[in-house]
């Protein structure tokens, strides 16, 4: 279960918030669940302030976590979702996605925070694990994050032998991209990717895309033809994996195809396969997002593939929320 919109995405820097939004109470539930681990995204400036020293404080809200998450048996990923330098967030259209991946202070400077958290929990290794980045979103800096990332493990791996590190790749960690990994490997990787697919559909209103409707709505499933032509009449860049030539039309058989590649590179790297977001925006319908939840769990548990839910409470995806209210327990029956 991912646990966004806390220490991360939040509307404005604000104690108050972090303080309550998340707390022990949230932790038992996930458990009672039956969810087994939470994937805690966090942005740079919880942890550092502008020069880049540590704030404890904000460490102390995922020690905190940590200890809930000891206390009702769950593990937990460390996804460090911005940092300095870097964001995927489509709202940031100032931001410049491709200097990070060329900038050798940025990256120092990366390369430092994650040093500082790996100190801090490197004596969980069964119970922590640690995600790089977030959603790399441009295609053509693919070499560029192997190089940051073959750096990264290696520096990981003087502090934390042991703890798993979940990475994935390129085009907003789409699942098509993880053939593109290429770095030293060793037992305790897992290759990380992100699904959203169809995109029109899970996306539908979205007020972040720009282009999107905020009154689109549309159906799931519908056939692949249905979702190209509604596609190619919108602005916003839904596109995806729904044009792949050869895949079966929507369904598990759908998720199956557009897995494929990543499940073949993952079996020949010996690597686990870990999906790190997923799931429809609450603008959908109700029984139309049931439908969609349940064709891709079937793929996932057919292959192995772990995964975390997006998202635990608002973001426009939350369990929580009332949105979901009349699918949670079926959807609960399921995960």
């Amino acid at each position: 279960m991912n646990l966004g919109g806390w220490i991360s995405q939040f509307a404005r820097y604000d104690e108050e918030h972090f303080d309550s939004f998340i707390t022990k109470d949230d932790i038992a539930n996930i458990a009672a669940l039956g969810f087994d681990h939470v994937r805690v995204p966090v942005d740079y400036n919880v942890l550092e302030d502008e020069e880049g020293n540590p704030k404890e404080k904000g460490f102390k809200y995922l020690e905190n976590c940590r200890v809930w998450c000891e206390e009702y048996g769950l593990k937990m990923l460390i996804d460090l979702h911005e940092c300095f330098g870097y964001s995927f967030d489509p709202l940031k259209k100032d931001m410049d996605r491709k200097k990070f991946f060329y900038d050798e202070a940025l990256q120092s400077r990366f390369m430092k925070l994650w040093e500082e958290i790996a100190q801090r929990f490197k004596d969980h290794p069964e119970q922590v694990a640690f995600e790089p980045l977030n959603e790399v979103v441009l295609m053509e800096v693919a070499d560029a994050w192997n190089d940051i990332v073959t750096k990264y493990v290696s520096m990981m791996r003087k502090i934390v032998p042991d703890s798993y590190l979940i990475i994935g790749g390129v085009c907003y960690n789409s699942v098509t991209t993880v053939p593109l990994l290429d770095f030293p490997l060793d037992e305790k990787i897992v290759y990380n990717f992100h699904c959203y697919e169809p995109m029109i559909f899970t996306h539908q209103g979205a007020y972040w895309l720009e282009g999107m409707p905020s009154d689109y709505r549309i159906g799931y499933p519908r056939t692949l033809k249905e979702y190209r032509e509604e596609g190619d009449k919108l602005e916003a860049d839904v596109g995806g994996a729904v044009y792949t030539e050869g895949i079966r039309e929507i369904g598990e058989g759908f998720f199956e195809d557009i897995f494929t590649p990543a499940i073949r590179k993952a079996e020949a790297d010996n690597v686990p396969l870990y999906c790190g977001e997923y799931g429809a925006i609450d603008l959908a319908a109700g029984e139309d997002r049931l439908r969609w939840l349940k064709d891709i769990h079937a793929v996932f548990n057919k292959y192995g593939i772990g995964r975390a839910l997006w998202n635990y409470k608002e973001k426009d995806f939350g369990m929580q929320d009332e949105s979901f209210a009349a699918i949670r327990d079926r959807f609960i029956a399921i995960v």
